[in-house]
């Protein structure tokens, strides 16, 4: 939940690592608030604006080309900072959780679903080889760089003195997402349009099943971190 009785409803959103906009329509027809995404792609940016024009919310909702580690807003813009399925593109993680923050109001809440790796356990250093294996082919077929744990993630925030920090394993309600896209894939309709799509997408196909290896193991976890920036600075 995006707000409780406690809360306000957002007025001003950041979507950061927007894609084609979805989040922001979501929000902007749930709490009629005004949202701005951000994405690398011209592409998503361009495609985003031309979904939010056919809804009729072009006067809620707007998609531009942006850099997440140097997003193109001022300080203390947004009353709500979302990022969804980003985190795990980022190379900086601490760059990202620190922009997420600056641009964030005093006492805005942030809010982080991302993949992560497991927690390690105290007795470890770091991952086991066989888990390095599995995430590294994960990361080169996804062009993704190293993956973070939720604690992590924590440290970072704790480190950045925001507040209010809670997660949560989200893992269970998005690991039948894989088995069905898989099965959509294989139907004629999903392999045709995949020898269509190119060697790229292709290549992201095949390794789905090491995201359902890596969720059935326990390596993978579909995160939420959330955080709240302080109301004044300390």
């Amino acid at each position: 939940r995006v707000s409780n009785d406690t809360e306000k409803k957002p007025k001003s959103v950041v979507d950061v690592g927007c894609g084609i906009g979805g989040s922001s329509r979501y929000l902007a027809n749930k709490y009629g608030a005004q949202c701005y995404g951000i994405t690398l792609s011209p592409v998503q940016a361009k495609r985003g604006n031309a979904l939010a024009a056919e809804q009729g919310l072009s006067d809620k909702v707007s998609f531009q080309v942006g850099d997440a580690l140097e997003q193109p807003f001022p300080d203390g813009q947004f009353d709500l900072v979302w990022s969804m399925e980003s985190g795990e593109h980022m190379p900086d993680k601490r760059q990202f959780v620190s922009e997420l923050a600056r641009v964030a109001a005093p006492g805005a809440r942030i809010i982080i679903v991302t993949w992560c790796h497991r927690n390690l356990e105290p007795s470890e250093e770091s991952l086991k080889p066989d888990e390095l294996n599995l995430l590294k082919r994960i990361c080169d077929a996804y062009y993704l760089p190293d993956w973070c744990s939720p604690s992590d993630y924590v440290k970072i925030a704790e480190s950045l003195s925001l507040e209010d920090i809670r997660t949560a394993d989200w893992s269970e309600n998005v690991a039948p997402f894989w088995p069905a896209v898989i099965k959509s894939a294989l139907t004629w309709k999903g392999l045709t349009s995949l020898l269509r799509s190119g060697w790229k997408t292709i290549r992201g196909a095949m390794v789905m099943p090491l995201m359902i290896e890596g969720y059935k193991k326990g390596l993978i976890k579909f995160t939420i971190i959330t955080c709240r920036k302080p109301e004044t600075t300390r």
